[in-house]
């Protein structure tokens, strides 16, 4: 396979100078639409009762990937999906023990660059429509147009976004105004832009929706079609959507147990005085809530299944689009989501009116653990945990003129590090060594394109995860994983990714070798992090009586 080798920055407009029309015509236009909070099991055909029929569509004339992992929270996601590497290593998520900026705050070294730069030496036009939270601003990063949703307090307001880094002007009352509509509106404003302006260059489109992201906000009409939907209640909706996978084969694991004594990560106990007694923080049996509760956990879910509903509706307006440029058959769309559900109940923003209309935007809702456990069926646990439930997320792959599979599944562990390369081996291309003399360190990231032809796996040396003192490696079928402050598990993932039979007993070898490679790979994660950048001084503190320190939990070995 003939590639073409990027040289540096400074090389871009030289190449696009000498590149004929001709040879951009040919290279696939890409779209990655990307969920927020999104559950595994929250799309029809992931299993789910939520009508996403334009999302079914594409998997039913696409690839549908069973195994693909996030990094199970929002922007240590994104900055995976958009450079290739571990969060971590480029200063997007925190390593222990490790003296430097990580996080929402960290900034990538000058060497981590994202997928549009290294698109644009082949004529492509990046668009970026909806959340960004990724460190810099987004037309710095390679963007040609942005609308970046920075409001993410209310969903009908557009007021905090910016359009192309500036601020928006709002005129008007808003009245008709909501988030994800208005996600897909300037989406498809850019392929309007494109058809008219640029349609003999390619394009790469960022589709990043708040939706289903706390607060619950959704359109009267939306909530309606599910207002009676989840009364039977999360056990119910668990139990359905688990037998749906069976009957399409998507797993081969038993249904994971709700765990009682899990709750939300983060703990705001003035949010249950401001959102009432139907409020509860941890998923019970269903038989056991009160009227009260069930009807306001019911209600709940109802919101989140519209503004998936509405998702789904607006990612069919930009599929239309696609289809009136005639640019669909040639259009890589990938779909995925950036973590589990999420159990985090919590009130900010605009606060809560217990008197408004749920769903509204003065109201202030969070789906919390029960029906969060209920949208990552099969799995456990959910956002910001590293076990199954926080990291695993659909992946839809589809591309007529590419990928001649139809409603086929892909069973290769995977993981959003890979997308990068996917598309870089899609159109022939490699990475540059350098960018503007700096050296560009190997991305741990394994291109996914030879598993579209045949269900294949993908080979590698391991996937590996730390988030918030959460932490996992998975070799093979075997995931080593802990929470934070506890001890080591160990499963077989081969029939067991409900996480249900912990094997560090049985196999302590196999738990110790694990161990040491989840060490061995932070150590390398850990020097790719410190690259080019010089660590962050330490305070100055006033010298008092240290207590004696702990090691930390990351490093700690099984008990």
């Amino acid at each position: 396979m003939r590639k073409l080798f990027l040289y540096s920055s400074l090389s871009i407009l030289a190449l696009l100078l000498v590149t004929p029309p001709s040879l951009f015509a040919e290279k696939p236009n890409i779209i990655f639409i990307l969920a927020d909070d999104s559950g595994f099991s929250d799309l029809g055909c992931y299993g789910s009762e939520i009508k996403t029929p334009n999302l079914d569509g594409l998997a039913k004339n696409g690839l549908m990937f069973t195994q693909f992992y996030n990094t199970g929270r929002c922007w240590p996601t994104r900055a995976a999906l958009m450079s290739g590497y571990y969060p971590h290593m480029v200063h997007r998520d925190k390593l222990p023990d490790l003296n430097i900026v990580g996080g929402n705050r960290g900034a990538r070294q000058s060497w981590a660059r994202l997928l549009p730069d290294f698109l644009k030496p082949l004529g492509y036009r990046n668009y970026h429509s909806g959340k960004w939270h990724i460190d810099g601003k987004v037309l710095a990063a390679g963007f040609d147009r942005s609308l970046d949703m920075r409001n993410q307090g209310n969903f009908f307001t557009a007021k905090g976004n910016t359009v192309n880094d500036q601020p928006v002007k709002i005129s008007g009352d808003e009245k008709d105004y909501y988030a994800t509509t208005a996600n897909a509106d300037h989406a498809i404003a850019c392929l309007q832009e494109h058809a008219e302006k640029h349609a003999d260059q390619p394009f790469f489109h960022y589709i990043a929706f708040i939706a289903p992201h706390f607060p619950l906000h959704a359109k009267p009409e939306d909530i309606e079609k599910y207002a009676d939907q989840y009364l039977t209640g999360w056990d119910q909706m668990r139990t359905e959507r688990y037998q749906r996978q069976l009957d399409r084969k998507l797993h081969n694991t038993t249904l994971s147990k709700l765990e009682p004594k899990v709750g939300p990560p983060y703990k705001f106990p003035d949010a249950f005085k401001k959102l009432g007694s139907g409020e509860i923080d941890y998923p019970a049996d269903w038989d056991d809530l009160t009227a009260e509760q069930k009807e306001f956990q019911a209600t709940k879910m109802a919101i989140h299944a519209a503004m998936v509903d509405r998702m789904d509706h607006e990612i069919g307006r930009i599929l239309q689009q696609l289809k009136t440029m005639e640019a669909f058959d040639n259009t890589l769309i990938f779909f995925a989501s950036d973590n589990g559900a999420s159990a985090e109940i919590m009130v900010r923003d605009g606060g809560h009116d217990p008197l408004a209309s749920p769903g509204s935007a003065a109201s202030y809702l969070c789906l919390g653990p029960g029906f969060s456990s209920a949208c990552n069926t099969p799995f456990r646990r959910h956002k910001t945990w590293v076990h199954e439930g926080g990291i695993s997320t659909p992946l839809i792959a589809h591309w007529p003129a590419g990928i001649s599979s139809r409603g086929e599944l892909r069973t290769t562990p995977s993981h959003v590090i890979d997308i990068v390369p996917t598309i870089l081996d899609v159109l022939e291309i490699n990475k540059p060594e350098k960018w503007n003399g700096v050296p560009i360190p190997p991305a741990p990231g394994k291109s996914l394109l030879p598993a579209f032809p045949e269900d294949i796996a993908i080979e590698r040396d391991s996937l590996w995860w730390f988030h918030e003192g959460n932490r996992a490696i998975r070799v093979g079928d075997f995931k080593l994983v802990a929470a934070k402050n506890e001890p080591w598990e160990l499963y077989d993932l081969s029939d067991d990714r409900a996480e249900s039979k912990n094997l560090i007993t049985q196999h302590p070898d196999k738990a110790a070798h694990l161990i040491d490679q989840w060490q061995q790979q932070l150590k390398k994660i850990s020097e790719i992090a410190t690259l080019t950048t010089p660590k962050k001084k330490p305070e100055k503190k006033r010298k008092r009586k240290q207590q004696p320190s702990k090691k930390s939990p990351a490093v700690l070995p099984a008990k």
